[in-house]
C-alpha cells in the first residue's frame, strides 16, 4: 500500500500564496499518476492539478496560470504552488496516487489517497 501525507496547508487572504506538500510512501510503479483534488463543502470532489512519469500536466480551468504542480520524484513529494488564492478555492485539499492515465483530473484511476489539507482563503 501507498500512504500519503499532506501538508502546507492553512488561512490566508485573498492574492496571498501557499504550498502544499505530499510525502508519499511505498510506491514501486515506475509508471504512474499524482493528482491534487480538492473538496469544498457542500461541493463534489475535484481535480485540480494532474501529472504523470511521461510528463503530462493538467489543470482545472479555474485555477490555469495561479497553481503549479510539480514533482521530486527522487524524494517522493508533490508540490502544488497556489498563487493569487481565492475565496472560492477554500477547500481540503487532497493528493492521490495511482495508474498512469491521461484522464490526470478524473478520480477513478486514483487507488491511494491522502487524508487532506484544509486551505480557507479570506476576501
Amino acid at each position: 500500500a501507498v500512504t500519503l501525507t499532506e501538508s502546507g496547508g492553512g488561512s490566508v487572504q485573498a492574492g496571498e500564496s501557499l504550498r502544499l506538500s505530499c510525502t508519499y510512501f511505498g510506491n514501486s510503479a515506475t509508471s504512474y499518476s499524482l493528482c491534487w483534488f480538492r473538496r469544498a463543502p457542500g461541493k463534489e470532489r475535484e481535480g485540480v492539478a494532474g501529472i504523470n512519469t511521461d510528463g503530462e500536466i493538467m489543470y482545472v480551468n479555474s485555477v490555469q496560470g495561479r497553481f503549479t504542480i510539480s514533482q521530486d520524484s527522487a524524494r517522493n513529494v508533490l508540490y502544488l504552488q497556489m498563487n493569487n488564492l481565492k475565496p472560492e478555492d477554500t477547500a481540503t485539499y487532497y493528493c492521490a496516487i495511482g495508474h498512469p492515465t491521461r484522464h490526470l483530473l478524473e478520480y477513478i484511476p486514483y487507488n491511494y489517497w491522502g487524508k487532506g489539507t484544509q486551505v480557507t482563503v479570506s476576501s
